[in-house]
């Protein structure tokens, strides 16, 4: 029998998980990128064997392909991938990939949203480990968006197992069977605009996440977001709320955290014992409870988890208090809304840095200005997106904010000098650090190494 020849098309991490996955079962392996050269490529891939097409079109390698695996970043619309899909190509991406290869009598329980998923996962996963940790039988795995792709563990699962997974609108794009057992869907805001080309598209690519939900299934909604709260599915809703009550779902009552499902009220910790702050991560954990709750995790174990857990590198990071300065660390604020969240859960006097990239999302930078309430005493920005910035500002009558042109080290030497004891500097760019870094990873350690270099 012929062996079939699968095309992966995109060689970042996705990319090399699925090529292994896809040798270890059996295909003839092409990579293929925009990139002629990947650093770390070949040793990533050096136990496999495979066909190396870097730096070529990929419309020139889809005779004799079965199967095409596409990078989240490359649009499902391209033309190579209706050309691919009209010679009767099957087209699908990494999470499609890793969920076929998982273990059908393991649960998939999945966080959407446009901000707050890498939280809310790895609240999530902690939850999930602690819980199998106490049954003593089976794993929770934490993949997905977050950073580990599905298709790199999809192999170890087995029946009970629980996979926690991140997903993201451009991973939905190209689903077919993936299904989710438990899906939480945080909130829904302008983000990729300009990759999905208008928002109602960007909110049908969040929507897939309950496309192949049954009966048997939970979807856990926010209520206090009009489009999240009308997602269509056949699962079994769960509503979530830091404003009112909901019938069934994580509310607050007089400051106290209730998960209540068919007509049982479970109380577990009082909102203020949260180890994450802000108004957000409050939401973020509401959403964590509805899924655990839902999927028969006992409310001790969850109790103990909330309580525990401090959040997650570049997300509102406390860094280092320098002079009577405290510096946080939200590099993940890579979009307006994300950092109009950040902002909200400053106790103090604040001095903004944002910017700190160069692509351009068309994001509108102007409800960022209208949140500050008096908190923020100054606004520092740099990169491709300051002019931007620089408008929404004057726009929303905030003239305190400063352009710089120097690099991260030169926007927070600026802030040492305008900050006074009892003041924070925050980064919260909200923008992609595309152009000036690797990632938002790479932006946000910088930014630790050059804080805690001060003296």
């Amino acid at each position: 029998m012929k062996k079939k020849t699968a095309l992966i098309v995109g060689m970042a991490k996705s990319g090399i998980a699925s090529a292994i996955l896809l040798y270890k079962n059996g295909y003839n392996v092409i990579i293929n990128d925009q990139k002629p050269e990947i650093e770390g490529l070949s040793d990533a891939l050096a136990d496999i064997k495979y066909a190396d097409k870097l730096g070529i079109a990929p419309e020139t390698l889809l005779n004799d392909i079965d199967l095409m695996v596409l990078s989240p970043v490359i649009p499902i619309f391209s033309s190579f991938v209706k050309n691919a899909i009209a010679m009767g190509i099957e087209v699908i991406g990494e999470i499609e990939l890793g969920y076929r290869y998982s273990s059908r009598g393991a649960k998939f329980v999945c966080i959407g949203g446009t901000n707050g998923k890498t939280t809310t996962t790895t609240l999530t996963g902690e939850i999930f480990k602690a819980y199998h940790e106490k049954l003593g039988h089976g794993h929770a795995f934490v993949l997905g968006n977050i950073g580990v792709p599905i298709t790199a563990h999809a192999l170890e699962t087995m029946p009970g197992d629980t996979i926690v997974a991140e997903t993201a609108a451009l991973q939905f794009e190209s689903i077919d069977t993936f299904r989710c057992n438990a899906a939480g869907l945080l909130n829904i805001t302008e983000d990729h605009i300009n990759r999905f080309g208008s928002m109602e598209a960007y909110i049908a690519a969040k929507m897939r996440m309950f496309e192949n939900q049954t009966e048997n299934d939970f979807a856990a909604l926010n209520a206090d977001d009009p489009i999240v709260a009308s997602a269509k599915t056949k699962a079994r809703k769960l509503f979530f709320s830091r404003t009112v009550e909901v019938n069934e779902g994580a509310f607050v009552r007089d400051g106290m955290i209730i998960f209540r499902m068919n007509g049982n009220e479970t109380q577990l910790i009082p909102s203020d014992e949260l180890g994450i702050i802000g108004g957000h991560n409050l939401e973020n954990a509401l959403c964590a409870v509805c899924l655990s709750m839902a999927m028969g995790v006992p409310a001790d174990i969850i109790r103990n988890i909330m309580r525990a857990f401090k959040g997650v590198e570049h997300r509102i990071e406390y860094t280092r208090t320098y002079q009577g300065v405290v510096f946080y660390n939200d590099s993940k604020g890579t979009n307006p809304e994300s950092t109009i969240k950040a902002v909200e859960a400053m106790k103090q006097p604040t001095i903004l840095l944002l910017g700190a990239g160069n692509y351009d999302k068309q994001s509108d930078y102007r409800p960022v200005f209208r949140c500050f309430n008096g908190m923020v005493k100054a606004c520092i920005v740099n990169g491709s997106n300051t002019e931007a910035i620089l408008k929404a500002a004057h726009d929303e009558g905030y003239e305190n904010i400063h352009a710089c042109i120097g690099g991260l080290d030169e926007m927070i030497y600026e802030a040492v000098k305008i900050a006074t004891p009892g003041d924070a500097v925050l980064l919260s760019p909200a923008c992609a650090s595309w152009g000036m870094f690797k990632d938002y990873e790479e932006r946000g350690k910088v930014f630790k190494d050059i804080v805690n270099a001060l003296k």
